[in-house]
């Protein structure tokens, strides 16, 4: 089955932008090591990282069930 047009444009657009976020997520990842590792992170930095990458995480999550539609077996 084909997928009509306007609907691959759509996939494709949220594949890039899911790429563009998992980079993201990567990047904090190790900018909260590094501040953890060097001890130069404050608390508060620290955790609003986290709650960042933890969003991204969720957007992510939304974005995968959007290309990977659910197939019940």
């Amino acid at each position: 089955m084909t997928k009509p047009p306007e609907r691959l444009e759509a996939e494709e657009v949220l594949r890039v932008k899911l790429e563009v976020l998992r980079r993201e997520h990567r990047d904090l990842d190790d900018a909260i090591h590094a501040l953890q590792e060097k001890g130069t992170g404050d608390q508060l930095t620290l955790q609003r990282l986290k709650r960042k990458k933890l969003a991204l995480k969720d957007e992510i999550a939304r974005i995968e069930d959007q290309i990977t539609p659910d197939i019940i077996a």
